[in-house]
């Protein structure tokens, strides 16, 4: 403990995991004298509250929590590695912990960078959710209130005319610009709010496992459960040396429980606001508790920093696993596609599960953890998620239903939303792969929800067809991924991600380009959406189809397939692949009116040609005509 004579700051490290540090003294009053939290209004899980006795849950759930750690033997080196925690009280707090240069000066005590039993005791006694008592180990369950999903209409950046970023910019429906005015009054109101707080909680990470493009990365927030969720899925601190004098390359002031009274004034969507100023490396947030949208704000970011780097870097919205013989795979895709479901292979490391970059060295991942959804999980579809779903995971947004005297995850209701997700640090993977590193990918796999039941379930690309769909991006929007989506939604995605592309598509794909060349990477489009019909009469692709499908690509078994070219699309198809049937893999053959499939196909062609009009002539090359043929 250090004791100052100016303001008595007061600085409790996190001891080792085992050992119970000051903060166990903090009484559950206490912590939750001054946290705001949306059950404040409604507590979604007031349902099953009545099994628990509120008096000693705080005591109860730390018992459990302590009792799991003993028997299931869920700490591990990687978990005892992040043990850089602080404690900061003290009316200097605020500049002890670096956040003072933001103008926040007001809270008193300043939780930096809690250790995962420290965020869990913080969150139960804070009454922030529920404990639910998952198969492989108690988890924390939130509701985020009516946000389920990312809010982009309420996305804005900050157009600093003359600068880099207003220069290199795509500016749009996706970058919609704001002013600096407006920014800067709503920088003031996030800070004047916290100012009014006697705690905050402070976490500093990393963004990228590559050192030579890793960012630095500050995230102020109101509640426990939200540093909890970046520090799953940001590269944590391992010595206390690596954020000691702690300069952010980016900052993000979570203002979640205030929203902008003057929203029409400052010209926006709605009071929901997530805003961006390159030029001064800070966002603010006000009005959604959902916890995707810090994850996504600072991809964003590296969206624009990384191709701009000197020799540039591909970012990619991908996942990335790496075999035994070091062949690594990337896999395209929006969420609802199946990135996290089939990256997780038990034959397989996993390097990571949404976002990488692709440099002279190879592949890595961004983040340090996965983001997964929960909606019909089970352990034998997709086992290593399943079994992800342990003590210091943090379930969002997911049904609880009773069983006994506890309540456990219902992954097959989904009244309040399709979006159920879980986020765990990347060491819940078995096999993951430590480095998060990996050679250069030997196969790319575009992932699309094919909502007509048109695209057969595996098809492979040229080189230039590639890029056609790279740059088109097709998949169907899948229900509770963004607010307003409750059914399958036909849409065409830039590079498979266009929400969070910052310059121009074509600037992403030239470099995919470049990358194929050298490195002589195979691409295929695998569809994981709907066959035998569209969404409504089909039926989804079953994951064990999908599986084979991926298996082959992976172990080269498609390669020793026969193909024929298909004749709206030109890619070729297999015939035959092991473990699927034949009449699947050609989906003309399982619609029961073929004329009817040949009308959709005719359907899905013109709206990739009309989608495509808007890439003629731009980049490096024009591939209207590696397209379907109309």
């Amino acid at each position: 403990m250090l004791a100052s004579t100016s303001g008595r700051i007061l600085l409790q490290t996190a001891t080792g995991i085992g050992g119970r540090t000051a903060l166990k003294a903090f009484t559950a009053r206490a912590l939750t004298s001054s946290f705001p939290s949306p059950f404040a209004v409604s507590k979604p899980f007031s349902t099953y509250s009545s099994s628990y006795n509120k008096q000693n849950r705080f005591n109860d759930a730390s018992q459990n929590y302590v009792r799991k750690l003993s028997s299931e033997r869920i700490v591990s080196s990687d978990r005892d590695a992040y043990n850089v925690s602080e404690t900061i009280q003290g009316s200097g707090a605020c500049s002890k912990a670096g956040i003072d240069s933001l103008g926040i000066t007001g809270p008193s005590t300043i939780y930096r960078n809690l250790t995962f039993e420290e965020l869990y005791d913080h969150e139960v006694a804070n009454e922030e959710g529920e404990v639910a008592h998952a198969e492989y180990g108690d988890t924390f369950v939130v509701d985020t209130g009516k946000y389920t999903g990312r809010s982009p209409k309420d996305k804005w950046i900050v157009k600093n005319i003359g600068s880099e970023s207003d220069a290199n910019l795509d500016w749009g429906d996706v970058n919609q610009p704001t002013t600096p005015e407006v920014f800067d009054e709503l920088y003031e109101k996030a800070v004047a709010s916290f100012n009014k707080r006697e705690k905050a909680y402070v976490f500093d990470g990393f963004c990228g496992a590559n050192p030579n493009s890793q960012k630095k990365v500050r995230f102020v927030h109101e509640m426990a459960w939200q540093q909890h969720f970046v520090t799953n899925m940001f590269i944590r601190p391992t010595d206390a040396s690596e954020i000691e004098d702690f300069e952010p390359d980016f900052t993000i002031i979570n203002c979640c429980s205030q929203v902008d009274e003057d929203w029409k004034k400052h010209n926006l969507h709605s009071d929901t606001v997530v805003a961006f100023n390159i030029e001064k490396k800070t966002a603010v947030i006000f009005g959604t508790w959902y916890g995707g949208e810090n994850k996504k704000g600072i991809f964003s970011l590296m969206n624009y920093w990384l191709p701009m780097q000197d020799p540039p870097q591909l970012s990619m919205h991908c996942s990335a696993n790496v075999g035994k013989d070091g062949d690594s795979a990337l896999f395209f895709g929006l969420s609802g596609t199946g990135k996290t479901t089939l990256s997780a292979d038990p034959h397989r490391a996993l390097i990571g599960d949404d976002e990488h970059g692709w440099d002279e060295d190879g592949v890595f991942n961004f983040e340090g953890g996965c983001y997964a959804k929960t909606i019909r999980l089970s352990e034998e579809t997709e086992p290593d998620i399943y079994r992800a779903i342990k003590t210091d995971a943090m379930l969002e947004n997911v049904a609880l239903k009773p069983a006994d005297s506890k309540v456990v995850p219902d992954y097959f209701d989904v009244s309040k939303t399709e979006n159920g997700r879980v986020s765990y640090p990347i060491f819940h993977i078995d096999n993951y792969h430590k480095p998060q590193m990996a050679g250069h990918p030997k196969n790319i796999i575009f992932l699309t929800c094919d909502s007509f039941g048109v695209l057969p379930p595996v098809s492979k690309l040229s080189s230039e067809q590639a890029m056609y769909h790279f740059i088109s991006g097709y998949t169907a929007k899948v229900a509770g991924t963004e607010r307003g989506i409750t059914e399958p939604t036909p849409n065409f995605s830039a590079c498979f991600g266009a929400a969070f592309l910052t310059l121009h598509p074509t600037r992403y794909a030239d470099l995919l380009k470049d990358k194929l060349e050298k490195h002589g990477s195979v691409a295929y489009l695998v569809n994981t959406g709907w066959t035998g019909g569209p969404y409504g009469e089909g039926e989804r692709m079953s994951i064990k189809d999908t599986r084979a499908c991926i298996d082959a690509i992976l172990d080269g078994s498609i390669n020793h397939s026969h193909f024929q070219k298909d004749p709206v699309f030109g890619f070729d198809v297999p015939t035959e692949l092991h473990g699927v049937n034949s009449n699947v893999l050609t989906p003309r053959n399982t619609w029961t009116n073929p004329d009817a499939y040949d009308a959709a196909a005719k359907k899905l062609a013109k709206m990739y040609t009309k989608n495509f009009e808007k890439y003629a002539d731009k980049g490096s090359e024009d591939y209207t005509q590696y397209g379907p043929q109309v």
